[in-house]
């Protein structure tokens, strides 16, 4: 039985509030499970040990009937208590509770006084404006409630890069292990970094395809075949991704993972400059056009066919048309053609590059591992320096820190600094923009921290000139360090809101503030198709995992990829710089005002 971690433990627990609360039990029952959840969170201890010495009533806050539901939890695997509580109720009521503005208190009432238990119903209460009519929703909230319904189907069959990386890499490792499989590669929108793709393409070479498509039909983890031939297969995963293999020769391998990876932008230039060249581009190889062949001196071609060009990789294509390598991410005919004839593609930022990184939460507000944890993590991962920047105040629904916690909250930084040279903490805030463009903190807070992110939390739905204006006021402030996710977005759930990034990029140049790259797989913001200008306009990129436990670090890799999308090379990116580095750039920063 695979173990279970507190995390998931935690996840549980709220899930079970989250259900009593849709049942109308009394709160204080559905708070008990939450504040287990939250103390489960953020104890030290290894959970399986507490539980495996019974030693569970040493966590303050929990009551005996839920220490045996962990108990049983942590040792079985599983609690029935909360698979019954979930069958009593239908499965499309989960899905109400993913559109915005919908927690579990409106949802019971939907549930209650118009029997809407699913999506469709939802949508015919609201069209039928029966939800306007309910006590605390009203005609904005059904209006909100139809346009979230509409954009969950527009994502319908979408995916995150980062809910699909890790698969489809697993996906070519299996490959690469069959012994008839001779190369193996990711191609398609996600070789190229896309931030949302539709499906999953793999290639591979190999002299019997046939055995090769027999063994990735029958992977793990595949709920249907959807077609099952000699070279190429599809298949379905349980989340709906379609994945597609096609198996190739491997003198036709580099070839197909050129045409496979696309964009098809990229490569009609491409055949086009090959056609100017007298040659032939396709997934079959790149070929030397009769009528240019026969000028060549010394050549005994046979008359009216075109001779293939061999090429072991892609690098030898690009080199055989006159062109510097292009790196996947940047195939999207957005001028990386012009720029490999000149030579000018840069050397892209590396995730390895990172040396450290900010924007990291704790349990001080909504993270899952304490300070002592999160450093421990960052130090294990090669991280020189971590910056913990917890919600403020306004931020309630995070649990945001007032003064008094975010200074003692300092004071515990400074103590694990003196207690260790295996990792430098700096202090920092993930600071609320008011809807004036105020910040949630006065100055002589914000300046008792080494940096401060200013992020925008509420108050989405402001006219774009109001939004400009409210986010450049608050990067007007001297001690603001960074912009945290600059347009908001979560993606395949959350449009961006109304903000001019000309204008923001033209105040963070003037002012020297970083903007960030939030690698959270839901955020990826700012989009990769503004770097490029970010970058020439001298603003610096800081990639940040907006970590709310010690398995986000993993995004900073996430972020790195979406970084050279967005044609970013080391010297771009902050947290490329040693200790001593950003420790300078950050007093840099602060030394503007």
């Amino acid at each position: 039985m695979p173990a279970i971690d507190k995390s998931q433990v935690a996840e549980l627990l709220d899930e079970i509030a989250i259900l009593l609360e849709l049942k109308g039990e009394n709160v204080f029952k559905s708070r008990a499970y939450r504040t287990a959840a939250r103390a489960i969170e953020s104890m030290p201890e290894d959970l399986a040990r507490l539980v495996a010495e019974d030693r569970l009533d040493s966590i303050a806050g929990i009551g005996s009937a839920l220490r045996q539901k962990i108990t049983e939890l942590v040792t079985t695997g599983r609690l029935p208590y909360h698979e019954e509580l979930r069958a009593s109720f239908p499965p499309g009521i989960f899905d109400l509770l993913q559109l915005p503005g919908l927690g579990p208190k409106k949802v019971k009432i939907l549930h209650d006084q118009l029997q809407v238990s699913d999506i469709d119903a939802l949508e015919a209460a609201c069209q039928d404006h029966r939800v306007a009519a309910l006590a605390g929703f009203g005609a904005k909230t059904e209006a909100n409630l139809l346009l979230g319904i509409d954009q969950r189907r527009h994502y319908r069959g979408q995916h995150r890069y980062g809910d699909v990386y890790a698969l489809a890499e697993s996906l070519v490792d299996d490959l690469r292990q069959h012994p008839d499989v001779i190369r193996a590669s990711v191609a398609g929108s996600l070789r190229r970094g896309k931030e949302v793709l539709k499906d999953l393409d793999l290639l591979a070479s190999s002299a019997n395809p046939a055995a090769v498509m027999d063994a990735f039909v029958a992977l793990p983890g595949i709920e249907r075949v959807t077609n099952h031939g000699e070279t190429k297969s599809s298949v379905l995963f349980g989340n709906g991704l379609q994945c597609d293999l096609r198996v190739v020769s491997d003198t036709e391998f580099p070839y197909a993972l050129h045409h496979f990876t696309g964009s098809k932008e990229h490569n009609v230039a491409l055949r086009q400059r090959a056609i100017g060249q007298g040659k032939r581009l396709s997934e079959w190889g790149l070929f030397l056009e009769p009528e240019r062949a026969k000028k060549i001196e010394g050549a005994e071609l046979p008359s009216g066919e075109p001779t293939l060009i061999v090429c072991r990789t892609e690098e030898e294509i690009f080199a055989d048309l006159g062109l510097q390598y292009v790196p996947p991410e940047l195939r999207e005919n957005l001028g990386e053609i012009e720029a490999a004839e000149a030579g000018t593609i840069p050397r892209l930022v590396e995730w390895t590059d990172l040396k450290g990184t900010f924007h990291c939460h704790t349990v001080a507000s909504d993270g899952r591992h304490t300070l002592q944890e999160m450093a421990d993590a960052a130090a294990e991962l090669g991280l020189a320096y971590l910056g913990i920047a917890d919600h403020s105040k306004s931020s309630f629904q995070a649990n945001g820190l007032s003064e008094e916690r975010l200074l003692a909250q300092h004071r515990e930084i400074a103590a694990l600094n003196a207690s260790r040279d295996d990792i430098r903490l700096f202090t920092g805030v993930e600071c609320d923009i008011l809807k004036d463009g105020v910040l949630d903190f006065p100055d002589e807070i914000l300046a008792a921290c080494d940096y401060v992110v200013a992020s925008v939390h509420a108050g989405f739905t402001a006219p774009e000139e109001e939004m400009t204006r409210r986010v450049i006021r608050a990067m007007e402030n001297p001690y603001v360090t960074m912009l945290g996710h600059a347009t908001g977005r979560l993606l395949l759930r959350r449009e961006p809101y109304a903000i001019n990034l000309e204008k923001i990029i033209d105040c963070a140049a003037e002012t020297g503030t970083w903007i960030e790259l939030n690698a959270n797989p839901y955020r990826l913001d700012m989009d990769w198709r503004w770097w490029r200008k970010a970058r020439d306009r001298g603003v610096r990129c800081v990639i940040n995992p907006d970590a709310h436990g010690i398995d986000d670090y993993g995004y900073l890799r996430v972020g790195t990829q979406i970084a050279r999308k967005g044609w970013l090379r080391r010297e771009d990116v902050a947290n490329t710089r040693t200790l001593a580095e950003i420790t300078a750039l950050l007093q840099e920063k602060r030394n503007r005002r």
